[in-house]
């Protein structure tokens, strides 16, 4: 695997990895998860480094287990302990990076197999201008609003709607302001920029950006590999 020092971008890309992943059975945290034999968070950070955009990794792993994330990345990787939410996580990464990287990126690690050309395209985006980018896919289901008895309300127009994906792109100051000024915790980074009436711009995202959540996602992004 390419070190990031032999990295030149200009892009610091954050990974929160400390969460649980409960849905995905009992097990350890759901970035150390195995994935073809490899834990997820291994897939999400080789992809992030074949992206030659990408110049810094930071890692928040789980408390109890820096060391050992730290031992299966990639020399010059950065592991932070994360925190009690995948905020809290985003925001220790964040402290770590070094100050000369002004666009960050945030990205799961569930979603291991997220195509470097995904990433490539949301960090160009940001150092176009855009403040934040998010890859997004069109929703190609029926959606339908449901009361709390069960009852269908109303069919959405699935037309305006968009699944979200990751990595989102930020420049540096607006995502530091946004966490410095959050007042609810949210899993996603966009929602809280755009708590501060800041513009997010959408690119294309791709299907193998699928997040791994469930035993099942597994069993695809084996099959996908």
């Amino acid at each position: 695997m390419t070190t990031q020092s032999e990295q030149r971008g200009d892009v610091a890309a954050l990974v929160p990895a400390a969460g649980a992943g409960l849905r995905l059975g009992p097990g350890a945290p759901k970035a150390l998860r195995p994935l073809a034999g490899e834990p997820l968070l291994v897939h999400a950070v080789r992809n992030l480094l074949a992206t030659p955009d990408v110049g810094c990794v930071v890692v928040a792993a789980p408390p109890g287990e820096v060391d050992a994330v730290r031992a299966m990345l990639p020399e010059g990787v950065l592991v932070v302990a994360g925190g009690a939410t995948r905020q809290a996580s985003v925001a220790n990464a964040l402290a770590a990076v070094p100050p000369e990287f002004l666009i960050v990126l945030v990205h799961d690690a569930a979603r291991a197999l997220t195509p470097p050309t995904v990433i490539a395209r949301v960090a160009a985006a940001v150092r176009a201008g855009s403040r934040a980018v998010i890859p997004v896919l069109p929703v190609v289901d029926t959606i339908k609003q449901v009361g709390d008895d069960g009852e269908v309300l109303a069919t959405v127009d699935r037309s305006v709607l968009r699944a979200v994906q990751t990595p989102q792109g930020f420049d540096r100051p607006t995502l530091t302001t946004a966490h410095d000024q959050a007042s609810d915790d949210l899993t996603d980074d966009a929602g809280l920029v755009e708590k501060l009436g800041v513009r997010v711009d959408t690119v294309a995202g791709d299907e193998l950006a699928m997040k791994i959540t469930r035993p099942l996602d597994l069993k695809i992004a084996e099959a996908l590999l």
